[in-house]
């Protein structure tokens, strides 16, 4: 295994060297939870955006599993070097954009307005003591970007970092009624998940689907239904 650092003990991403396309970490996982809101068979006409580029691995797993348009975003050009150097990361091309830039400033750019259909957040710095961009602006400038079946998935963990006012902000962006949470992974990581548009599907709909994401794509997906929930119940 091969794991991402940036000058410090904590891990920015990991690939495993002989199976690079999968996602190593359940908190990497549960960002793909998403899935649960979308017909399987639309998922290689949607776009993905990523909001900071770890070590790649939600970029290659939107662009080379699923084959959708896939773009991200980053600030740090070195990160970039170093996916492409060591984490496989593909050559853009039709389908992959490679953004290098303050997402909270690309993001307020007209262009991606309503065109992103699985936004994936996971913005740290090398200290990863919590969320770079943890605003009511910025989540609004995200809730802005997706399509009206969109959702948002965003990491929230560090130790500086407080859940509970990060969900005030989210909630207050999309609805609370829009706002899905995972049970924290074993690491302290917590996915939180926020709906364009708002709905509650059925259960056997939701375990339907994971069915087939984890058929057709290695996810856990069954084991997401059991520990992911709406917040407002």
């Amino acid at each position: 295994m091969r794991h991402l650092h940036l000058g410090t003990e904590w891990i920015q991403g990991s690939m495993y060297l002989d199976e690079p396309l999968v996602l190593v970490h359940e908190y990497i996982e549960r960002m793909m939870a998403w899935l649960l809101f979308v017909a399987p068979e639309s998922v290689p006409e949607r776009q993905a955006l990523q909001l900071g580029l770890g070590a790649g691995s939600l970029t290659k797993f939107c662009h080379k599993i699923l084959r959708m348009k896939t773009a991200v975003i980053e600030l740090n050009p070195q990160v970039l070097v170093a996916c492409r150097g060591w984490f496989k990361l593909p050559a853009e091309n039709a389908r992959l954009q490679v953004v290098l830039g303050d997402a909270g400033q690309e993001i307020q750019d007209p262009k991606w307005w309503g065109t992103v259909d699985a936004l994936q957040v996971d913005l740290y710095d090398h200290e990863a003591a919590a969320p770079v961009l943890d605003s009511l602006p910025f989540y609004n400038h995200c809730r802005r970007l997706l399509t009206p079946d969109g959702c948002m998935t965003v990491n929230l963990f560090g130790r500086a970092s407080s859940f509970a006012r990060s969900v005030e902000k989210i909630s207050a962006a999309f609805g609370k009624e829009a706002v899905w949470a995972f049970r924290p992974t074993r690491e302290g990581n917590t996915v939180v998940l926020a709906q364009r548009t708002p709905s509650r599907p059925k259960r056997e709909l939701l375990m339907a689907r994971a069915e087939i994401i984890q058929t057709q794509w290695g996810l856990p997906a069954t084991k997401w239904v059991r520990v992911f929930k709406p917040m407002l119940t």
